[in-house]
């Protein structure tokens, strides 16, 4: 590895880790520069195993041995290192998890290809909240969703506090962006997708109840947090569900929400194959 121990905070190299506190800047900035930062040793090698390639990796000394068997690919990669207070005064935050990484943003991925590929997906419109984004990107993958398709103003799923959350899970799940809805839902509903809204509607269905009969090919569509799913977005669903409350509680967190749907498809996906599989003769 070229590492390289810090005596500097200001050397241009170092620009990639500088600011990280200022989220609107980050938000412009990293997809501008082509470039997303990938925090601990852990979601480093996920990030290198999904095919990312790193810029330059910023960490403390004690990390290096864990560190440096997954750069062997990559030696000309340079690895700063310094000490804990040299790092918290470049970043804006104590490097709890040891190491970050500056990592080459993948291109960007076309919906229609996704679209082609899969039978489970997941859209997302404009979620703000980069939590809620890596929350749900983690439960697709741990769920079996096989995609996640977001709206243009949808959160970044390579923002740091995103893939974080997600343990890396925005880095196995394929995704890509939405054109507009005019464009958007036509797309889906040609590609054989039936459409169907998470939605405080009069003729929502009880999600226990959809599940019993899923179609070939589905996308589960969330809004964004509070207000819900616009009139475009419902406008080009093809069906509502409701997760019934008690208690007064009108809604769960979109995440909550997105993670118990999965859950029931998935369920519902397992007992049809085995069914299936009864009638042909052959055990689950």
């Amino acid at each position: 590895m070229r590492v390289t121990r810090i005596d500097d905070l200001s050397i241009p190299e170092l620009a990639d880790y500088t600011q990280l506190t200022d989220v609107a800047l980050r938000r412009v900035r990293e997809p501008e520069e082509g470039l997303y930062l990938a925090e601990s040793p852990k979601v480093i090698e996920r990030a290198l195993r999904a095919g990312h390639r790193p810029r330059s990796v910023l960490l403390l000394e004690e990390w290096l041995p864990r560190v440096e068997p997954l750069l062997e690919p990559y030696p000309e990669v340079e690895v700063f290192v310094g000490e804990s207070d040299q790092l918290a005064a470049l970043t804006g935050f104590h490097l709890h998890r040891g190491a970050l990484a500056s990592m080459h943003r993948p291109e960007p991925t076309d919906p229609a290809v996704l679209l082609r590929d899969s039978r489970r997906i997941v859209v997302l419109e404009d979620l703000a909240d980069h939590t809620n984004v890596g929350a749900i990107f983690r439960s697709v993958a741990a769920l079996g969703a096989d995609a996640v398709l977001l709206t243009p103003a949808c959160a970044d799923p390579l923002y740091r506090r995103a893939v974080r959350v997600s343990m890396g899970a925005v880095l196995q799940v394929p995704w890509a962006r939405l054109p507009d809805w005019r464009v958007a839902g036509p797309m889906i509903r040609d590609a054989g997708y039936e459409l169907t809204a998470f939605a405080l509607r009069d003729d929502a269905e009880d999600l226990a109840e959809y599940v019993e009969a899923l179609p070939d090919r589905l996308a589960l569509m969330f809004g964004t947090e509070g207000a819900g799913l616009t009139h475009r977005a419902l406008a080009a669903s093809t069906r509502a569900v409701v997760i019934p409350m008690e208690h007064g509680v009108d809604s769960l967190n979109v995440s909550t929400a997105a993670a118990l749907a999965l859950w029931a498809v998935r369920t519902a996906d397992a007992r049809s194959r085995a069914e299936s599989g009864a009638h042909r003769g052959v055990r689950p």
